[in-house]
């Protein structure tokens, strides 16, 4: 249960980091052609970092989860 819990956490800030990335140009805050205004800026950085940790955490999560069902398959053949 703790392991659907905070796979679902690193979900939902994965989608909010990408979120973060889009919302200058789908809420319309950023001015098209124009230079990058600072909440442009403050919300690309912001959203990648927290997009990207997010992702690396799924990806190690994951990795761990891989390696565990691959540890059991050992044991179950060798048994």
């Amino acid at each position: 249960m703790k392991a659907k819990l905070g796979v679902s956490a690193l979900v939902l800030l994965f989608l909010g980091g990408l979120w973060m990335i889009a919302a200058p140009f789908a809420v319309g805050y950023q001015p098209r052609g124009a230079a990058y205004v600072d909440a442009t800026i403050n919300d690309l950085w912001l959203g990648g970092i927290l997009a990207g940790v997010s992702f690396v955490a799924l990806v190690v999560y994951a990795a761990d989860a891989l390696r565990e069902l691959a540890n059991r398959g050992k044991h179950v053949a060798d048994a």
